[in-house]
């Protein structure tokens, strides 16, 4: 079933749910570093997985970079999506893919309707590693000293502390975003890390793998702990 929460042609959700009357929700956000080139089709695969495991899964498209996007938009749209999900569903798990690790995380710091959220690979920390202060800057609209207020808004890590639980996976292997971003927010945050040995960026959101397998059971996990 596809939600509308705004008149934008990113401003949409997908949602499907196993057939029954309880099951928990969890929240599919995908990656792509905010730009508008990657799509919720990256989260489909995740999301038919999860219902074939039980659970209700929305996956969410937001407006991106050269899309509409940027901040607060981008960030924004997540809300609104939110928002949008039926209420009667009761409450959400956010699971997200690198930069939607970052949307998961930053979700569960502002909106209360989720109880947790998982980060695959997720982009925590905006001031940690200058690759990630680049490509944040491209979303944010400036570098740190340029629009400090958006950094303090929208990095995860500037957030803390965040009173829900939170599980990040991630591969030691990651090319494109490093594992401290993981180990550090673990260490600052109190949050569950899974360490995967040998595992780079797109296993954990490919379908079959054990890595995937790692944030799936860790989102159901999370998802029928705090829902009931």
């Amino acid at each position: 079933m596809r939600i509308a929460y705004g008149a934008h042609p990113s401003q949409f959700g997908e949602y499907s749910a196993p057939a029954g009357e309880s099951f928990p929700v969890i929240v599919v956000i995908h990656g792509g570093f905010w730009h508008q080139r990657y799509g919720l089709e990256l989260g489909r695969p995740l999301a038919a997985d999860l219902v074939a495991h039980g659970a209700a899964a929305y996956n969410v498209e937001y407006r991106r970079i050269t899309g509409g996007g940027g901040w607060p938009e981008t960030g924004d749209d997540v809300l609104a999506a939110l928002d949008a999900l039926d209420p009667a569903l009761g409450p959400v798990v956010t699971l997200g893919h690198s930069a939607g690790g970052h949307l998961a995380v930053w979700a569960a710091a502002r909106h209360p309707r989720v109880v947790g959220a998982v980060s695959q690979a997720g982009v925590l920390d905006f001031h940690l590693h200058p690759q990630i202060t680049r490509r944040a800057a491209e979303l944010l609209g400036g570098t740190p000293d340029e629009v400090p207020g958006h950094y303090a808004d929208a990095s995860p890590a500037a957030l803390l502390p965040i009173d829900k639980p939170m599980v990040l996976v991630h591969g030691t292997e990651d090319e494109d975003v490093p594992f401290e971003q993981s180990a550090a927010f673990a260490r600052a945050s109190g949050a569950e890390l899974v360490e995967l040995p040998g595992t780079g960026h797109m296993e954990v959101i490919t379908v079959g793998t054990p890595a995937w397998a790692a944030c799936r059971d860790a989102a159901l996990r999370l998802a029928r702990q705090r829902t009931g």
